[in-house]
């Protein structure tokens, strides 16, 4: 632990977020944002490039809410992108609402390289 600090956060995919929960609350982690842009286990699988993570939702949720209580905050970020998982929004709301956390949509930023890729920005004409 650094004496001194109010707050120490991580942001992550959650991949090995059980595994090293015990030790980051040890180390005095308090505040965690997910980066999960789907609640789909495949396409899930397909962003992450792993195979075998469709329990992770629930693992994860377990995790957070059971052994990890003195969270000051836990947040989910998700990336909205056209034709993978806009048709997930009301979903993630939904998953979400029950929750003790917030859930952020953030917009796809269309750049690949020095190009713009305007095709992947939802709300885009």
């Amino acid at each position: 632990k650094l004496g001194g600090l109010k707050t120490i956060a991580v942001t992550t995919n959650g991949i090995n977020l059980t595994r090293l929960l015990p030790r980051l609350k040890e180390a005095g982690l308090n505040a965690i944002n997910i980066s999960l842009d789907t609640l789909v286990p495949a396409k899930f699988e397909f962003i992450v490039r792993r195979k075998g993570t469709n329990c992770f939702l629930r693992q994860l949720c377990h995790a957070l809410l059971t052994s990890f209580r003195c969270l000051l905050y836990l947040q989910v970020n998700c990336v909205v992108m056209r034709g993978f998982n806009e048709d997930e929004v009301l979903d993630f709301v939904d998953f979400t609402k029950d929750l003790p956390l917030d859930v952020r949509f953030i917009e796809y930023m269309p750049f690949d390289g020095k190009f713009c890729c305007f095709e992947s920005l939802l709300g885009q004409k």
